[in-house]
């Protein structure tokens, strides 16, 4: 299964029912919940923060945390 941070700028993914426990309060506060659909934006200039699209919020998190919550990928 892959994670956010495996994602490549434009791609986009839903966030697995198996990241719950691994994604930080304040991310779940902000829409990163189990099905939220997920879009890798921009990748800073030392690959991290790495900026995503949560359901049509902008959020930077750290490459660390985004290793950590796993997603299905969406082939288009």
């Amino acid at each position: 299964m892959s994670t956010i941070a495996s994602l490549r700028i434009g791609e986009m993914g839903y966030i697995s029912e198996e990241s719950l426990d691994v994604i930080p309060l304040k991310l779940l506060e902000m829409g990163c919940l189990p099905g939220a659909e997920v879009r890798l934006v921009q990748i800073a200039p030392l690959k991290d923060p790495l900026y995503i699209c949560v359901n049509g919020s902008h959020l930077a998190i750290r490459k660390e945390t985004a290793a950590q919550i796993k997603i299905l990928k969406v082939n288009l």
